[in-house]
């Protein structure tokens, strides 16, 4: 009898009930649309954070010298 017992806790153990659900995505929806969904903001200059610095160096010298040079009139 104490053999059966034992059989049936060791069956009952091995047949436990798998779970049902795995994942659910209620409410997620609504409470994203809540404050509305913004796109992300553009920022007006990308960073340099990571560019060639050869690149970087010769970026600078152009921006340095790109520069309209007024014609000096002359006294003749």
């Amino acid at each position: 009898v104490l053999v059966r017992v034992v059989l049936f806790l060791h069956e009952a153990k091995r047949t436990a009930m798998a779970k049902s659900k795995n994942h659910t995505n209620k409410n997620q929806i609504k409470k994203a649309h809540r404050n509305g969904i913004k796109k992300p903001r553009t920022e007006r200059f990308p960073s340099l954070k990571g560019v060639d610095p050869k690149f970087l160096r010769n970026m600078r010298f152009a921006k340095k010298h790109n520069v309209r040079h007024v014609k000096t009139e002359s006294k003749a």
